[in-house]
């Protein structure tokens, strides 16, 4: 049995491996969207995200900004969904419900995981804490410090924002997972993907190694971090009470409990897994967070 199951991980991740790379993504044409290029040391050639700013950046030359950083879930980045999410939040922007703020929309593959594969031939973690943010700091008027910045994500986008902002404190004043996964500290299921996209993840991204799973996974790092994570970091999880990852969110949720790590857990009624659908749940219930994590940046 236990070689079957090598061999299915096996022919799984080759699978997946085999595709290559897509590290530029097309142009944007969406309003005050752009694509920017920076050159990566880790993936080897240039790679791509989206970035949205504020009006108030082109009119207030001396002003810095804070920045969201918004990570997209399996599938892949793309300049529609981009736009969706950039859209929206401009609009509140505008409308004064969240301070202005610089959007960055990274590109995180379509099934990298935002962490860095045990094989070493992709480094998603290292690009985004080591490259990507001293980029957007070198690039753009923002606020780089931790005050000024929140990591957010939907799906694989919440795993991402919860593994890297629970092991990067120093860096986010906020946290906000949506229909995040996976959460759980054993990756034996995969509500969504199933059983062969499961094989294909593991087998790929952490070379078929439980143990490289788990060192990865939130699940971990919030053990490991706990008491830094008890104070200063603004962390909220939402998830709807469709969502096929919503028992492994209620167990997250209960394993934050366990550590006294400070968050708020919100359950949307009837919402199944879908970022536009999670969004229009919050309404107006969205935008307090970006207001209370960014309460201590200097916007000026």
């Amino acid at each position: 049995m236990k070689i079957v199951l090598l061999f299915a991980l096996f022919c799984a991740s080759t699978s997946l491996a085999r595709q290559k790379h897509v590290w530029v993504l097309p142009e944007t044409g969406a309003p005050r969207m752009q694509r920017v290029l920076f050159d990566s040391k880790t993936a080897g050639e240039q790679v791509s995200c989206y970035v949205f700013t504020p009006e108030s950046h082109d009119t207030e030359k001396e002003r810095r900004f804070p920045v969201l950083y918004w990570l997209h879930g399996s599938g892949g980045s793309s300049p529609g969904a981009a736009a969706q999410v950039a859209q929206r939040y401009g609009e509140a922007m505008r409308a004064g419900k969240i301070p202005p703020m610089i959007m960055v929309f990274p590109n995180g593959l379509p099934m990298g995981m935002w962490c860095d594969w045990k094989d070493g031939t992709v480094k998603l973690e290292t690009m985004f804490i080591e490259e990507l943010i001293p980029h957007i700091d070198h690039s753009f008027r923002t606020l780089a410090k931790r005050e000024g910045r929140i990591i957010e994500g939907f799906s694989m986008g919440g795993y991402g924002a919860a593994r890297l902002g629970f092991k990067h404190p120093q860096l986010f004043a906020g946290v906000s997972l949506l229909g995040a996964g996976p959460l759980q500290p054993d990756f034996n299921e995969a509500p969504r993907a199933g059983p062969r996209g499961r094989d294909q993840v593991l087998g790929t991204v952490y070379g078929g190694d439980m143990s490289y799973y788990r060192a990865q996974s939130p699940w971990l790092i919030v053990e490991q971090n706990a008491e830094k994570l008890r104070s200063g970091l603004l962390i909220r999880q939402i998830i709807g009470d469709r969502d096929e990852t919503l028992g492994f969110n209620r167990e997250f949720k209960q394993h934050l409990d366990a550590l006294k790590i400070p968050h708020t857990y919100r359950q949307l009624p009837d919402i199944p897994h879908n970022p536009n659908l999670v969004l229009n749940a919050l309404g107006e219930d969205n935008w307090p967070f970006y207001r209370q994590a960014l309460s201590l940046a200097e916007a000026r």
